[in-house]
């Protein structure tokens, strides 16, 4: 039994979590998500391992049955020189037909968005974790903080009477 809490907290060598995106869980409500590759170039990946990448504005649009990134920031790598590549440009997003098919019909539904939620190593591929999202209103937002701030406070109550 003590040798599987050890695997549990344990962290997986082969995956990295580079970037998330916590504005995506307060503005949206996430009901389905789904991780999926992106084509890169070599000083794209370079720039991600280091760091330099923000996806809190992208979003993902389906355009002629492929999956894009749209308005993600990935930072040029400074030693690429010549070679480097353009900080917002479009990414092809890497899934399979089966799978883009089922998620692109809930997508379309009147009031859904895809939206980028982390961006993380695996296995040494770059993957993004996409969240089929509904956006939340004003009051939805008050009524999420007030029920984070409840939780805490009875979780900090139990463990101050234990």
């Amino acid at each position: 039994m003590a040798d599987k809490k050890k695997q549990k907290t344990k962290e997986d060598p082969n995956e990295k979590r580079v970037c998330t995106n916590r504005k995506a869980r307060f503005n949206y409500e996430i009901l389905d998500e789904i991780e999926c590759g992106i084509v890169l170039a070599g000083s794209e990946v370079k720039s991600i391992r280091s760091g330099k990448i923000s996806i809190e504005e992208g979003y993902a649009r389906i355009r002629d049955g492929q999956l894009y990134l749209v308005n993600c920031n990935i930072n040029e790598y400074p030693q690429a020189n010549l070679m480097n590549h353009e900080p917002t440009q479009v990414r092809k997003l890497l899934l399979h037909r089966r799978e883009l098919d089922r998620f692109a019909a809930r997508a379309e539904e009147r009031g859904f968005t895809l939206v980028p939620l982390e961006v993380f190593f695996s296995r040494g591929f770059v993957k993004v974790k996409i969240g089929l999202a509904k956006g939340r209103k004003e009051y939805d937002k008050r009524d999420k903080i007030k029920r984070d701030t409840d939780r805490n406070e009875m979780r900090s109550a139990k463990l101050k009477r234990v």
